[in-house]
């Protein structure tokens, strides 16, 4: 980046904050060892307190009250840290309103990520193919809850299987159908309230459970 170009950008950041007339760039030490600590500081905060905040919005959209509530204490409490050491040292130090920035963006797309990850919720599966029967016999031998309704498509007669899951078993339900019916077509909704938790895959004992469940 071009020195005019990073001095407007770090002027520009500096002004999101609030900071009037920061100091000419040229006459402060910007990239000291102490800065660029404490921008890193400030970047890895940044990163943490806004993943946790994408996790709450999706927590408190998704109804998990108590996961919400411990989310916003921890994420306001880090942005209230952060935020009380940038604002009194961006003006000395305008790079650290870049540093902020950065952990911003990152803290999105980090969170994103995260949120995928942990697949929280449930998932409506409308499955639609000509091997209805047997799809819907292999999801029921892996004690998932299963629908059936008949219909009508541009080739023929099709049968619509609906299933409701939770979000990390659906790569590998879609996974399955793909070898019991690779020609089916399906389709996803996120499912808001479900008023009985579906079972899902059959999971057997492993470990010390599965020494227990001898005994």
């Amino acid at each position: 980046m071009r020195p005019d170009a990073l001095r407007l950008t770090l002027l520009a950041a500096a002004a999101m904050l609030g900071v009037h007339e920061p100091q000419i760039l040229e006459d402060i030490p910007m990239f000291t060892a102490a800065t660029i600590i404490t921008g890193i500081i400030i970047f890895a905060a940044r990163v943490i307190d806004v993943s946790l905040g994408t996790l709450r919005t999706i927590s408190t959209v998704q109804g998990r009250t108590r996961a919400a509530f411990i989310l916003g204490f921890i994420e306001i409490s880090m942005w209230l840290a952060v935020i009380t050491t940038i604002v009194s040292d961006v003006a000395e130090r305008p790079v650290l309103g870049l540093f902020y920035a950065l952990g911003f963006s990152t803290g999105n797309v980090v969170g994103i990520l995260l949120e995928r990850r942990l697949a929280f919720g449930h998932v409506l599966l409308r499955i639609f193919t000509v091997k209805g029967e047997l799809v819907a016999r292999v999801l029921r031998k892996r004690r998932y809850g299963v629908t059936t309704f008949e219909g009508a498509g541009k080739e023929g007669p099709v049968t619509e299987v609906l299933v409701i899951m939770k979000r990390r078993d659906l790569p590998s339900v879609i996974s399955l159908i793909g070898h019991v019916a690779p020609r089916a077509f399906y389709v996803t909704h996120a499912a808001g309230e479900v008023s009985r938790a579906p079972t899902g895959a059959m999971r057997y004992p492993t470990g010390w459970r599965a020494v227990l469940k001898r005994k």
